[in-house]
């Protein structure tokens, strides 16, 4: 971090992005629990430059902003100056039907270009759950969020085909394309996918698309055990279906495997059927309303703490009973949801204090660290955070990934301390 004493005006600000676009933060611009000195908000890839190279003038350290619904995520920054607002970036710059391809400004909302593109029958493969929160296309990349479709479709990063990014020094790169500055060796795609703001900031984005399905069906069956779970989503997997989600919902009150099918209308019945003659040897089975299917999504707003545990599919019984145990030990209740085809399980934890999330966390770290997976803590108050690191152990990735953000963020002035190991 530059330690130059930091003498910035609001004019200063305005200057670059007119008078109306730049202002002293308040307590909402915090970020994790940190406050900022100022926001501002440029319109265009020139202003994002502009406005960067100037913080680095001044040392200023800078937070990116979509549409918020990820501030939670990672560890709280060292510090914020200046949390910089895509918000005015919000167009769809170029859509070829034809080959299936869309190029955006990254402060488009999710939401906003998913309705865009379904005038053309036209979808991005992704559904994560903040897209109803206001969750902007950058914000997406940079979180590396996904949804339940991941299971079919991949997650963002199997579908950016190219990306525009500003460098913390004001350094416009792109991938594909006239490239103005080429970075050597590096698929600045993939590599700003999850990168959260600390390598700089994601200003637009090519993504590859898929048709919109013609039809839905959401199969569900009530589980009865854990191993009713593991085993339902190793039948599914196994068969010949293909599901656009097998997700899992295991609470105090409903506990289900649901599997989505999707495509045309005589396709998704057969398919259907199969689901249904295949699992009803695990329990009850349904179809879920619209309704039904649209609610399910993992939680976290509101929740003490929110966990993400990723581990191989196979081990969806493993992983139930590991958080049921470690939750029943320290009297916490758990709320379990997740993708059962995928590996991926969210879980959020109320009714306890922070020592005792805090001694979930830590048994949840060790059982699955050692068995190959990662927990990550996805949101938690300071308070919980300052005992616990979010992203977990990384082994031989921490190294390999500090080298990447001293070569992008050399000064370390873009979301310092909120990737793994304080990066």
């Amino acid at each position: 971090m530059d330690t130059r004493t930091k003498n910035v005006s609001l004019e200063d600000l305005q200057r670059i992005v007119g008078e109306e676009h730049a202002w002293e933060a308040t307590p909402d611009d915090a970020v994790d629990g940190v406050g900022s000195s100022f926001v501002a908000e440029p319109g265009s890839v020139e202003e994002t430059s502009e406005l960067l190279r100037f913080a680095a003038e001044e040392g200023l350290a800078v937070s990116p902003r979509g549409g918020g619904t990820k501030a939670s995520l990672g560890n709280p920054p060292r510090e914020v100056d200046l949390v910089l607002s895509t918000v005015r970036m919000d167009e769809v710059i170029e859509h070829v039907p034809g080959d299936q391809v869309v190029r955006v400004q990254a402060g488009i909302k999710l939401e906003d270009l998913q309705e865009r593109l379904g005038g053309s029958d036209q979808m991005l493969g992704i559904d994560p759950p903040e897209t109803k929160s206001g969750a902007t296309v950058g914000g997406v990349v940079a979180a590396n969020s996904s949804g339940p479709r991941r299971h079919r479709y991949g997650t963002i990063r199997d579908l950016i085909i190219g990306i525009t990014v500003v460098l913390s020094d004001g350094t416009v790169a792109k991938a594909g394309g006239k490239v103005v500055k080429n970075v050597a060796g590096y698929d600045l795609s993939k590599l700003f996918t999850g990168s959260l703001g600390t390598l700089g900031v994601i200003a637009e984005c090519n993504f590859r698309l898929h048709p919109r399905p013609e039809a839905a069906r959401t199969v569900a069956v009530e589980l009865a055990s854990t191993q009713a779970a593991g085993e339902a989503a190793r039948a599914v997997l196994h068969a010949q279906l293909v599901p656009s989600a097998v997700e899992l919902h295991w609470g105090e009150d409903e506990r289900l495997l649901t599997v989505l099918i999707e495509g045309i209308p005589p396709g998704v019945e057969a398919q259907s059927d199969t689901a249904y003659y295949l699992l009803r040897g695990f329990g009850e089975v349904r179809t879920l309303t619209q309704e039904e299917a649209g609610s399910s999504g993992p939680s976290g707003a509101g929740d003490e703490v929110a966990l993400k545990i990723g581990a191989p599919p196979a081990e969806l019984t493993g992983v139930l009973d590991s958080v049921l145990g470690a939750c029943s030990r320290r009297r916490v209740t758990p709320l379990i949801s997740g993708h059962a085809g995928i590996g991926v399980t969210y879980v959020s934890l109320s009714g306890g204090d922070d020592e005792a999330y805090v001694q979930v966390v830590e048994e949840l770290r060790e059982i699955w660290t050692r068995r190959g997976g990662s927990v990550v803590v996805r949101s938690a108050p300071p308070s919980f955070k300052e005992r616990v690191e979010a992203w977990g152990p990384m082994g031989s990735r921490l190294e390999l990934t500090r080298r990447v953000k001293e070569k992008f963020d050399p000064r370390g002035v873009m979301n310092p301390g909120r990737f793994a190991g304080g990066i």
